[in-house]
């Protein structure tokens, strides 16, 4: 495992949302928006647990995200209730004002997911 690079971190943090394909890339790929907090990634479905990427990345694990001209394969850590959430509220309030409500629910809070890279950036 490795960290983000402050290029990538940079990038993350200036995006509007990432491209995240569960798995070895053979499940369908979902844009979704996405935050940093104390230098961590988080992903939220809105639509709670019962979301299709949700799923996959629990089932699977791991997977690749692409946003700009970064894409790194990436390890895919469901969040506990222990969990920084009241942060990642707080951070998706800050960047997606207009809807940012949607990924502060109780639903949307449980259906967290930690992004942590797995090995070196590659540029495509």
């Amino acid at each position: 495992m490795s960290t983000w690079t402050p290029e990538e971190l940079s990038v993350l943090s200036t995006s509007g949302s990432l491209i995240l394909s569960a798995a070895d890339g053979g499940h369908l790929a979902v844009e979704v928006g996405m935050v940093l907090v104390g230098g961590e990634l988080y992903l939220r479905a809105y639509r709670g647990a019962r979301s299709g990427w949700y799923q996959a990345s629990r089932e699977h694990g791991r997977g690749r995200i692409r946003v700009g001209d970064v894409a790194r394969d990436v390890l895919l850590q469901a969040l506990d209730e222990n969990g920084p959430h009241d942060a990642i509220d707080s951070a998706y309030q800050a960047k997606y004002p207009s809807v940012g409500g949607l990924v502060t629910s109780s639903v949307a809070r449980s259906a967290t997911i930690r992004i942590i890279p797995a090995q070196p950036s590659r540029r495509h």
